[in-house]
């Protein structure tokens, strides 16, 4: 029997190893976004939040998710910010190598965090004056 034969067949999260890699990941990525100069005339100007990192169960791989901030303001796309970074994971994973304690620095692959926008949409949701009257209405319903 294998050590790993009781999560067959079930989908299991991310282990805690992978967490903490994700974590140290994120932060290195953060300090490194913030002071290198990065050659992608894309993401000069551009503020970055790293929101998650993703590892692979055998961390060589992370999957970084970011949400430019004020990237209408530069005139530039998210989906060009997020090209430019991918072109640019060479360069920041080699940064990265000089800042982490791992065995291997992980390859990187950046997606934009939709969370973000998911909930700007909840909000506008919940402050529609149709939800509201609703909520206001269960409210008053409801007696302790």
């Amino acid at each position: 029997m294998s050590r790993h034969s009781h999560a067959k067949g079930r989908e299991t999260g991310p282990s805690q190893r992978q967490l903490r890699a994700g974590e140290l990941i994120r932060h290195a990525l953060v300090e490194v976004l913030r002071e290198e100069a990065l050659a992608e005339p894309v993401l000069h100007e551009v503020s970055l939040t790293v929101s998650e990192v993703r590892m692979s169960p055998d961390l060589k791989h992370a999957i970084c998710f970011v949400e430019p901030l004020g990237a209408g303001v530069t005139g530039q796309s998210t989906s060009e910010i997020v090209a430019a970074l991918n072109r640019a994971s060479k360069f920041l994973r080699g940064r990265l190598a000089r800042t982490i304690d791992m065995k291997f620095t992980p390859d990187l692959k950046f997606f934009h965090d939709d969370s973000f926008n998911s909930a700007a949409a909840m909000d506008r949701l919940f402050t529609n004056p149709r939800v509201q009257a609703d909520l206001h209405r269960d409210d008053e319903g409801e007696e302790d």
